[in-house]
């Protein structure tokens, strides 16, 4: 049994597109996993009346307030104490949720996973990883992808046990091949930070911590011959990251479809996985979509089936 909480009033064009993506996701989760949806219960029950779904099917946690986009994340974490964000960390600290998914601020949502979920014991930094297509067939994982826009090379070693991690146990890669992110292939290639950073990596690859395969250019990310894991930090990941959405657009407008630029659109990775806290927590995108909300539930689902946690509390404690 899964109990997956999920902002009802995050996003751009919530609630309607949240609980249409929870009435999505309902067809592609067991009978006795259950959907909570947090925020005004009877805006809900409107939208899900308006679909014909039998409230039921949900566990709905009212509540009163909500942090928009343009609050400020800290203060209106601490000031809006029944706001559906809010009260989702509180339900999900207490145990009453095993994840909590959220497609609204996500400056609140991080203030949710840092002060609230928190970082597991020995972890330096969380970070934020997405896993996106590959021409191979086989996804990558990259983090960091937008919370530490500076990491010391400490950090990015341990994004490489992380990131092997969720490779190995949530994708199901047996052996995840783990690179660090750079401008050439070679050991001696990038700046101070990245020099460190590799040689960290390969000495804990020594060590049998995970498998290091060197470094990789950013041209050999999206073709799956190179690596399974990708490490960088959070300010060269987010442009990575935002290149790549563009390019995704731009083929769209053209109307150029296939199997793998249709891998690229983010409503089939629904949202981003926050690792290395001691809950699971998955943010979307505000602009969510119901198949990007229904996605963001089931990728939030699976990292509890698969014991994300447990497996990254075997690594760091």
């Amino acid at each position: 049994m899964a109990r997956i909480g999920i902002d009802a009033f995050g996003g751009d064009n919530a609630p309607e597109v949240v609980v249409k993506g929870a009435i999505l996701a309902l067809n592609h989760i067991d009978a006795d996993d259950r959907i909570v949806l947090f925020g005004d219960r009877e805006a809900i029950v409107g939208e899900l009346a308006a679909e014909g779904c039998d409230v039921e099917r949900f566990d709905i946690v009212h509540t009163s307030e909500c942090i928009e986009m343009g609050d400020h994340p800290t203060e209106s974490f601490r000031r809006k104490r029944d706001s559906s964000i809010v009260v989702g960390f509180e339900h999900l600290a207490a145990g009453k949720i095993d994840a909590f998914a959220g497609a609204g601020s996500t400056g609140a949502m991080m203030v949710g996973a840092m002060m609230v979920a928190k970082p597991l014991s020995g972890v330096l930094r969380p970070a934020i990883a997405i896993s996106i297509a590959t021409v191979s067939g086989k996804p990558v994982t990259i983090l960091d992808i937008g919370i530490n826009v500076d990491c010391r090379p400490e950090v990015l070693e341990q994004y490489a046990v992380i990131g092997s991690v969720y490779a190995s146990g949530v994708l199901g890669i047996e052996n995840p091949r783990v690179a660090l992110l750079n401008i050439g292939q070679e050991g001696s290639k990038g700046n101070a930070q990245a020099k460190v950073a590799y040689s960290l990596m390969a000495e804990a690859a020594g060590q049998g911590r995970y498998n290091f395969v060197g470094n990789v250019e950013s041209s050999h990310i999206l073709t799956g011959d190179c690596a399974d894991v990708v490490v960088c930090d959070g300010f060269v990941g987010n442009v990575v990251l935002k290149l790549i959405e563009g390019l995704y657009a731009i083929n769209a407008e053209a109307g150029i479809v296939n199997h793998f630029w249709q891998g690229l659109n983010y409503e089939h990775t629904g949202g981003t996985t926050v690792l290395g806290v001691d809950k699971v927590v998955t943010i979307g995108h505000g602009k969510s979509t119901p198949e990007a909300v229904k996605n963001m539930i089931l990728s939030a689902r699976h990292s509890v089936k698969t014991g994300l946690i447990e497996r990254l509390k075997e690594k760091f404690w």
